[in-house]
């Protein structure tokens, strides 16, 4: 399985993947899904992919050729990021074709779903999700993430955190956690992670980089966010029938009159039950 994130907020756009492959529960391998294709100056887009891993790489394989052949189209000569999307939709379309063909007697999926994501100069930067019919959904500001693969895991902090208006390297912190929280949950989603950031109208990449589990950057991340999580839940709000810790403040009345309330409800049900029971034994019957 994959787990694959690109984030699009004011400061630029963030790209986040997981490594693991595995064909069977004793066949774990470790494959790249971030793919980059950087012109400096000129364009940077970042690919990254989840689903069959053979379509993925014949899509890879066309796209590089056609760029080292100077096609027509490529993503060296397209104009605009959603042409370069278009284009990316169709080459997938086509792999799958012929591979489905050549896999129909086995019965194998050979669907690959693609995170496009970058900027090329004299267009505005941004983030598309290609599907596997070659058609796709852009990032907005109502929804500045796009996930593929095993995506429920990383979500919740996503949505919590994550608005254009968010700085690029806290966006960054995100994606990593979301990863982790998704590694944390999901075996077939594992490590080393692929990063990179590109900021708005640099045309090139402000970093790239490969974190893996005693990596410090990444370490500190994932240990410093499960301490604080562990934290923030000890800090909630009490309930009205906990004592109160010494280093916390009781709870006010105002605060406890809801549950005191929610409890009383309950009884009274019962009360106005059993009399309407009683009421219809006392009638006798017709």
């Amino acid at each position: 399985m994959t787990y694959c994130v690109g984030i699009e907020v004011d400061e630029g756009l963030v790209f986040a993947a997981d490594t693991r492959t595995s064909a069977s529960f004793d066949d774990v391998r470790v494959h790249g899904k971030l793919h980059v294709f950087e012109f400096p100056g000129e364009r940077v887009l970042v690919l990254m992919t989840a689903g069959n891993l053979a379509t993925s790489q014949a899509v890879l394989a066309r796209l590089r050729r056609d760029v080292d052949d100077a096609a027509p189209t490529s993503l060296r000569t397209v104009a605009r990021l959603v042409d370069a999307a278009e284009y990316v939709g169709r080459t997938l379309v086509a792999v799958q074709t012929q591979l489905a063909a050549q896999a129909e007697q086995s019965r194998v999926n050979v669907e690959s779903t693609l995170i496009l994501g970058g900027q090329i100069a004299g267009d505005a930067m941004g983030l598309y999700l290609i599907y596997p019919l070659g058609n796709c959904i852009a990032a907005s500001p109502e929804t500045p993430y796009l996930q593929i693969g095993e995506s429920k895991y990383g979500k919740p902090i996503l949505d919590r955190i994550v608005r254009p208006a968010t700085h690029l390297e806290d966006a960054a912190r995100c994606a990593l956690v979301s990863l982790d929280s998704t590694i944390r949950s999901n075996l077939s989603v594992g490590l080393p992670i692929d990063l990179a950031l590109l900021r708005v109208d640099a045309l090139r990449l402000m970093a790239q980089m490969r974190l893996d589990g005693d990596t410090p950057l990444y370490a500190e991340i994932r240990d410093s966010w499960s301490r604080k999580l562990e934290s923030a839940v000890h800090s909630l709000p009490r309930f009205a029938w906990e004592p109160v810790p010494a280093d916390a403040a009781p709870v006010s009345s105002a605060a406890a009159a809801p549950l005191q309330q929610a409890t009383a409800v309950p009884a009274e049900a019962a009360t106005a039950l059993h009399a309407q029971a009683q009421a219809q034994q006392a009638v006798p019957p017709v």
